[in-house]
């Protein structure tokens, strides 16, 4: 795909991005999962908040993860163990082709965004299609983002419930 693409595709099938994480086919060499505050904030369900869902891909996806903010707190607390970095920061060294990741083993080729402000994350992925084009990205946000390489639609909160509780049971990890 070409860095100059205006939109991003649509995730009409959430399980192509199962299948892109999956262990047993894993199409991303070294997928990384940056969550936001809005995950601990926002619930999809009673008692159920995004970051829930976050930490079932996080385990069935075996992926490395960092979190901003008060997702750090959250996600510990539900036994995850993630690097901290502000976004700002984490797009910056993206965007550095010899950054060698938070675990030192080398950059990412797939990011996934889940539980930032529609309008920072924007910018975030606009920043990332101009400097780094070589990391695709993915929004799993309820609102499109133009400037990911892969978006949902503007979903209901159900139906992104949906998509993502799709994408944790098609993971094979």
């Amino acid at each position: 795909m070409s860095s100059t693409q205006s939109s991003a595709f649509v995730i009409s099938k959430p399980d192509m991005i199962s299948a892109m994480l999956s262990t047993k086919v894993r199409r991303a060499r070294r997928p990384l999962l940056v969550i936001g505050h809005e995950a601990e904030e926002t619930e999809l369900e009673k008692g159920k908040k995004v970051i829930d869902y976050a930490v079932k891909i996080v385990n069935k996806g075996n992926l490395t993860v960092v979190a901003t903010s008060q997702a750090l707190r959250g996600l510990v607390k539900r036994g995850v163990h993630p690097a901290s970095m502000n976004l700002v920061d984490l797009i910056q060294r993206l965007s550095d082709p010899g950054w060698k990741g938070v675990d030192g083993k080398g950059g990412y080729d797939i990011v996934l965004f889940l539980g930032f402000p529609r309008e920072l994350l924007s910018q975030a992925l606009s920043t990332l299609r101009h400097f780094a084009p070589r990391v695709k990205t993915i929004s799993l946000d309820r609102y499109y983002q133009s400037n990911a390489d892969w978006s949902f639609l503007n979903l209901s909160i159900t139906k992104w419930r949906d998509n993502l509780a799709s994408i944790v049971s098609g993971l094979r990890g």
